[in-house]
């Protein structure tokens, strides 16, 4: 067949050539991107000012690596997990290096990454020695013909793919090991542990310090330069991270990542690594990453139901985000989310005290928040 009658007829089929991003219509007026780093009860009698400081400037500091990205003509998915990694590092949130302890003192990760052009997803659950869950995501999207892998089997994988793995003592902090232990002595630190009754405290693994060297014990003494989370004793308080964008090739792109629940137990998976659920993007309605109590957002299929929203009834996005929330709370749940549309839209509802957030969009005007 002719090359030209070949042509004629892929595009009279309703065929339509993929593109890359440098032959798209190029737009850096609508970039956007939007963070979330947990909802909960957050108040400003429950944080110091010196705490607060150290939360919005890690706030702003991934929202300026993902806008670096974008205002250099990156894609939203590279924005995306860069701005997300950032959030891994800090001992500030429940991700990464921040992540909770579960019931036997072990920190399990999950992670989503999900590409709004393609509709293609990967992710990883119950991780518990990959530095960035995030990236590992994002191999298991790009590098297999999976979707989702867990445990051992996904670590293995993030060894065969190169990615930086750790001891997991890496992910010890003080704080949240003292957060499982407050969990341990009243039996319900965290929500969905009221049926558990624990009998016994885990132990601390080896700590590492900022040089890469392992200790026993602190004795009492921080490490130079070494930040630990407060404690919160107020209420609940999810830590998960995420973050939505928008490139001027007008891509959309979600991803989201967690240490889960304090105090959770039997491998217990939240809705974080599971698309549709805590993380969901598409280029015909918008990308979501959720934070919150994930039975309920399981439950509740809050990501996709946002995007369903808006693609099918073509409702506002800030509609279509509170609407879903709303339907969470019904349920019994709480949380927040943050998502951004074709357009550029940002909505960051959440029905808690307070959610870690922010949003940055062409003119480089970072904009962070945290209380209601």
């Amino acid at each position: 067949m002719k090359p030209l009658l070949l042509v004629l007829l892929l595009l009279a089929t309703g065929y339509a050539p993929a593109q890359n991003p440098a032959s798209r219509p190029v737009d850096p007026t609508r970039i956007t991107l939007a963070i979330h780093g947990g909802a909960g009860t957050i108040t400003r009698q429950n944080m110091t000012p010196e705490q607060e400081q150290a939360y919005r400037e890690v706030l702003n500091q991934a929202l300026q690596t993902g806008y670096a990205i974008l205002k250099k003509g990156g894609t939203s998915l590279d924005a995306v997990e860069a701005t997300v990694r950032v959030m891994e590092d800090s001992p500030l949130f429940n991700a990464g290096k921040g992540a909770v302890f579960t019931h036997d003192g072990r920190n399990e990760l999950d992670a989503a990454i999900m590409d709004g052009s393609t509709l293609k997803a990967g992710s990883v659950a119950g991780v518990t020695t990959i530095r960035n869950p995030i990236s590992a995501a994002r191999s298991v999207m790009e590098k297999s013909e999976h979707v989702m892998m867990v445990g051992a089997g996904a670590e293995q994988f993030a060894k065969d793919q190169g990615l930086v793995l750790v001891d997991p003592s890496y992910f010890y902090t003080e704080a949240r090991y003292q957060q499982l232990q407050k969990a341990l002595r009243t039996s319900q630190g965290s929500v969905g542990d009221q049926l558990n009754t624990p009998t016994k405290a885990a132990t601390p693994p080896a700590k590492v310090l900022p040089s890469g060297k392992r200790s026993k014990s602190s004795g009492g003494r921080k490490p130079q330069g070494y930040a630990e989370p407060p404690v919160f004793i107020e209420g609940r308080k999810y830590g998960t991270v995420g973050a939505v964008a928008l490139d001027q090739y007008g891509n959309l792109a979600a991803a989201t990542s967690t240490g889960g629940m304090t105090n959770k137990r039997y491998g217990r998976v939240g809705d974080a690594p599971l698309i549709g659920a805590g993380t969901y993007a598409d280029n015909q309605s918008c990308a979501v990453s959720c934070t919150g109590w994930g039975e309920f957002f399981i439950r509740a299929t809050v990501a996709r139901d946002v995007a369903a929203r808006v693609e099918y009834q073509q409702q506002p996005l800030t509609a279509a985000a509170q609407a879903t929330l709303d339907k969470v709370a019904r349920l019994g749940g709480d949380g927040g989310l943050v998502a951004v549309d074709a357009a550029g839209n940002v909505a960051m509802p959440f029905n808690t005290e307070g959610m870690y957030r922010g949003y940055i969009k062409a003119n480089g005007q970072s904009n962070v928040l945290i209380y209601k």
